[in-house]
């Protein structure tokens, strides 16, 4: 069977670029996440999802029932999803069209790992330096994790940043041994 990524793509860019034309990238982007979140919930996933004496089609209108108010159009592609038994693949769907979307509105979500607490402006320096050097609206998450000694860990999409003491100290350990 074919990865989950794989198999997600090209619903995810079809939805994108058809949510996109609507300009309706925030309210698909929530509904999405919606039929994702139902899709993982232990209880629908065990009653529904992974029912045998349930069609297709009856597995399909159950999550479409769960899911609420529903443009046409949404559930038209839910329903598209559904008859090729992918409902496996919505989360993976969700979180590649939230990468898409974040791409087209030049965004990105970067992960601040520091050994301390940062403050405000702290923060702020760090977003407007990344902001220049990626061109892209930054959304900034911390995290501390003490092992890192100093410094910080920038991660932003596939991109790494390591200014960590740590980081360093393994740098020079490499170059060393080797």
């Amino acid at each position: 069977m074919a990865e989950t990524s794989t198999v997600a793509r090209p619903y995810a860019k079809a939805a994108f670029e058809y949510a996109r034309d609507q300009k309706a990238l925030e309210a698909w982007s929530g509904h999405l996440a919606l039929a994702a979140q139902a899709v993982v919930d232990t209880d629908f996933n065990a009653k529904v999802v992974g029912n045998p004496k349930l069609s297709r089609g009856q597995k399909t209108e159950l999550l479409l029932e769960v899911c609420g108010e529903l443009d046409e159009s949404l559930r038209n592609f839910l329903r598209t999803v559904g008859s090729r038994g992918r409902f496996a693949a919505l989360p993976a769907i969700a979180e590649q069209f939230e990468a898409l979307r974040a791409r087209e509105e030049k965004r990105v979500d970067v992960t601040i790992v520091s050994a301390f607490d940062l403050d405000a402006a702290q923060q702020d320096k760090l977003a407007t330096a990344l902001k220049k050097r990626l061109n892209r609206e930054i959304s900034i998450t911390t995290q501390v994790d003490r092992a890192l000694m100093g410094g910080v860990i920038l991660r932003a999409g596939d991109t790494v940043i390591d200014g960590s003491v740590r980081g360093r100290l393994n740098r020079l350990r490499d170059a060393l041994s080797a």
